[in-house]
């Protein structure tokens, strides 16, 4: 046997986040309306009884919002924290938006790499977060 460790094999990043919310119909509209995310199914009906909305959420990720207890054997209770990265020179018209669109800033906070965020939550409570690079020492 060789004293060499054994590797997994390589992941290329989280494909998909879930959301646990109460009506998949409100969420999906917050998350196109603020974020301007686009369900992945657009010609499947959306309604308070929708199971699951797939949404981009970018170039190669996409949200989930799942009606909460829709889905046996996966659920969350709470509130759920999910950052979005964003481009530095974003931050300002990021901010306009949110206040224009009704939305408090329940924080601002620099990191330790000299990244800056913003805090603001969904219709569920979910804690969200716009994030330029310098939050952690990978991005």
């Amino acid at each position: 046997m060789s004293n060499v460790a054994m590797m997994p094999p390589r992941v290329n990043g989280i494909l998909e986040t879930s959301l646990y919310v109460e009506s998949p119909a409100r969420s999906a509209e917050f998350y196109r309306r603020i974020l301007g995310f686009e369900p992945l199914e657009p010609g499947e009906p959306l309604n308070d009884e929708t199971r699951l909305c797939p949404m981009r959420a970018g170039d190669r990720s996409v949200l989930l919002l799942f009606k909460k207890g829709a889905t046996a054997d996966t659920d969350a209770i709470g509130a759920i924290h999910i950052a979005f990265g964003i481009a530095r020179c974003d931050l300002p018209a990021w901010e306009r938006w949110l206040k224009e669109q009704g939305i408090s800033i329940e924080l601002r906070k620099t990191w330790k790499y000299g990244g800056e965020a913003l805090y603001f939550r969904d219709p569920d409570g979910h804690l969200l977060e716009v994030v330029t690079p310098g939050v952690w020492n990978i991005y």
